[in-house]
């Protein structure tokens, strides 16, 4: 019999988190039947060359329908550069990965991973191996690059994708080492030398592995090297190329990854590597650029998602449109009360719909509704369904109840999450004018694929890296880059200097 752990709660809140969440179609132009036809691009001197748009494995899990028909549909429409990493769903990211590019030509593909977390799996296999120079950044969080634990790493990486070789490893934040520091009296010249001694190591191990034909090219993953060189935990694109060269000259070190969207675009606008931006420095030594989270956008403490959630303009949705949403979730919970006379989930006749109902209107936007949703509405609604299960586990009405209230209460978090989410279009449409003003051609394609489309034209990036688990979500991202180019430099810079000369609503 089902049980609510078979349709956990928790993936669908963070569903949320998913670059496209929530993203409007109706208002665009048609994007179900866009294919590919732009040209691949090559990364850096790697001799690889992939399609502008990658797909970003972040939150994709093994056994998911859904997350399995996006990665296709991806590839099947000629996408060629899948980003995943070991800590991503717990390895299950990687392996989904692997069971679908088993039906594809492996040259096909470009498969990159990363590794240096530890959590879940690893963290039970760090606790029993005590690898060297351990960063424990807080409880169940920890981070390594010892070549002892990358050695770990990347032969789970290789057995789970089902893969002889990875085309590209990344070290993954290696920069937790710096920022752990900065809990205490901050990275001290010395904390940088010892971060780029470790960086120097794992570049050594990984040369080795480029050797053994097991990896083909190795980079270094980081949130930091758009940063200000002020910024104490910033990485340092030019320090870790000189780090490689002090190994040998004919080094294996080719790919970066790091953050950009529109109002984080320190990578392009911010010269911290010897006069030079992060792109720039990157476009003269021959280095590939990805990039990731260009829809999820970090400002004044607060993500805010470069999508549509209705028509632009629009209205969101109100009580009224709430009440329908829980219309059927009361009716069943009406019928449960009635047929056994059981106490529902908030008392008496009082059920999850009543408790929704009341609490949805207060929460801010859709990530408030996932940072209350566990300990407010799930956890109890799991100890209300072992309580009954107890006193009438052995009513047949109450099995078969049971089983239409748990097929019924994930996609219903999946509409409240949209409900919510519409509400953030007044977001959207202030972000859509300012990307306007800031030089953007004015049209009326959606915009995730305009806030996509002004990262595939900056100079020197290779792909951009979308999370897109639903078709939907691939058709609007791989649509993106057959867009008319755009001065992408002149847009970045002045959508930034709108944020600094005019307040920017983000509520």
């Amino acid at each position: 019999m089902a049980t609510l752990d078979s349709f956990p709660p928790h993936s669908m809140l963070n569903e949320t988190t998913d670059e496209h969440s929530g993203c409007y179609h109706g208002f665009f132009s048609r994007v179900e039947d866009t294919l590919i036809t732009n040209v691949l691009r090559a990364v850096g001197t790697t001799g690889l060359a992939c399609y502008p748009v990658g797909f970003g494995c972040y939150r994709i899990n093994h056994g998911n329908e859904q997350h399995e028909a996006a990665l296709r549909s991806y590839l099947d429409r000629g996408g060629n550069l899948i980003d995943t990493s070991a800590n991503y769903t717990d390895g299950l990211s990687e392996t989904l990965a692997g069971y679908v590019l088993k039906d594809y030509p492996r040259e096909r593909t470009i498969v990159v991973t990363k590794g240096g977390y530890i959590q879940g799996q690893n963290m039970a296999l760090a606790q029993k191996h005590d690898f060297p120079e351990v960063v424990r950044y807080q409880e169940g969080l920890w981070h390594c690059i010892h070549p002892e634990f990358l050695q770990t790493q990347i032969q789970l990486s290789l057995d789970r994708m089902q893969l002889k070789k990875i085309d590209v490893y990344l070290l993954h934040n290696p920069e937790y080492f710096l920022t752990e520091k900065e809990h205490h009296a901050g990275p001290a010249p010395a904390d940088h030398e010892e971060f780029y001694r470790r960086v120097r190591e794992a570049f050594r191990f990984l040369e080795t592995q480029v050797d053994a034909g097991i990896i083909g090219w190795y980079g270094v993953s980081s949130n930091n090297f758009g940063m200000p060189s002020s910024e104490p935990a910033m990485t340092s694109v030019s320090r870790c190329i000189e780090e490689a060269r002090g190994l040998q000259s004919g080094h294996h070190f080719r790919v970066v990854q790091l953050p950009m969207n529109l109002f984080e675009s320190g990578g392009a606008l911010e010269k911290n590597n010897a006069g030079r931006t992060a792109l720039e420095f990157c476009d003269r030594e021959g280095i590939g650029v990805l990039v990731n989270r260009p829809l999820n956008a970090f400002y004044n403490h607060r993500l805010i998602r470069l999508a549509d959630f209705v028509k632009p303009g629009q209205q969101p949705p109100g009580v009224e449109a709430l009440k329908e949403i829980l219309k059927p979730l009361h009716d069943i919970e009406q019928r449960l009360h009635t047929e056994l006379q059981a106490p529902l989930a908030a008392g008496g006749n009082k059920g999850l719909a009543a408790t929704l109902e009341e609490i949805v209107p207060e929460l801010q936007s859709a990530s408030h509704w996932e940072s209350v949703a566990g300990q407010h509405v799930i956890r109890p609604l799991h100890s209300w369904l072992a309580q009954c299960q107890q006193r009438y586990g052995r009513d047949m009405r109450w099995q078969a109840w049971r089983q239409d209230f748990i097929k019924m209460v994930n996609p219903l978090f999946e509409d409240i999450t949209r409900h919510l989410t519409s509400g953030e279009q007044r977001t959207s449409d202030e972000v859509r004018a300012r990307l306007f003003e800031a030089g953007y051609p004015r049209c009326n394609e959606s915009l995730s694929r305009m806030a996509m489309n002004v990262l595939v034209h900056l100079p020197g990036l290779n792909c951009v890296l979308n999370g897109m688990r639903r078709l939907k979500y691939v058709a609007d991202a791989v649509g993106a880059p057959e867009l008319p180019p755009v001065d992408a430099l002149t847009i970045l810079q002045n959508f930034l200097r709108s944020l600094d000369t005019s307040c920017f609503v983000t509520g």
